[in-house]
């Protein structure tokens, strides 16, 4: 068994949405900078974490954000060859998260693996025996989405608090959210 545990981290609106037309359908500054501090947050200065996502979670990044810094990217995709002449050499090209985690697996230096979609990826995670902590804000609207967030089973996740994570509702603008984390039973 793989000492890596998968952690997953999503903003979803009330109908589990979490993008449409290849990018998110709100724009939560507050939200993003979560996003950033969790992915990075290291409790070894000399280590780093992972992320992994799909190849089309690779393309919603902006140009100018990719890969994201100080984080090692790591990219699923079938299309293992034609995504590596087109990425610099330091982002991680896999055909599986299995392979993602034997990548992994072999990398003293990291950390913390976290999984930042899309949905297909999310699943795959939720089902695999890594699969750790979700960390999922769940925003108190209803977007028009195309990709969801696959379901969290309660019967095997159950909610938990973390130092560092608030538990308050959240607001800006107008769109109110909750940062919710559930560990696997």
């Amino acid at each position: 068994m793989s000492k890596v545990k998968l952690n997953l981290i999503a903003a979803a609106c009330e109908n589990m949405g979490i993008g449409v037309n290849g990018t998110l359908p709100w724009r939560l500054k507050k939200e993003m900078a979560f996003f950033n501090k969790m992915t990075t947050k290291v409790k070894d200065p000399a280590k780093t974490n992972a992320i992994i996502m799909g190849r089309k979670t690779w393309d919603s990044i902006p140009n100018q954000f990719r890969p994201l810094n100080k984080r090692v990217n790591i990219v699923l995709t079938s299309q293992v060859n034609s995504l590596k002449e087109n990425v610099s050499e330091e982002v991680i090209v896999v055909p599986s998260l299995d392979e993602a985690i034997e990548y992994i697996n072999g990398r003293p230096d990291i950390e913390s693996t976290w999984v930042i979609g899309g949905s297909y990826v999310y699943k795959a995670a939720i089902e695999h025996p890594n699969c750790d902590k979700i960390y999922l804000t769940e925003i108190q609207n209803t977007f028009n989405c195309d990709i969801f967030f696959p379901n969290i089973d309660k019967q095997k996740f159950h909610l938990i608090e973390e130092d560092g994570v608030p538990t308050e509702k959240q607001t800006e603008g107008d769109i109110s959210y909750y940062f919710r984390i559930y560990k696997r039973l």
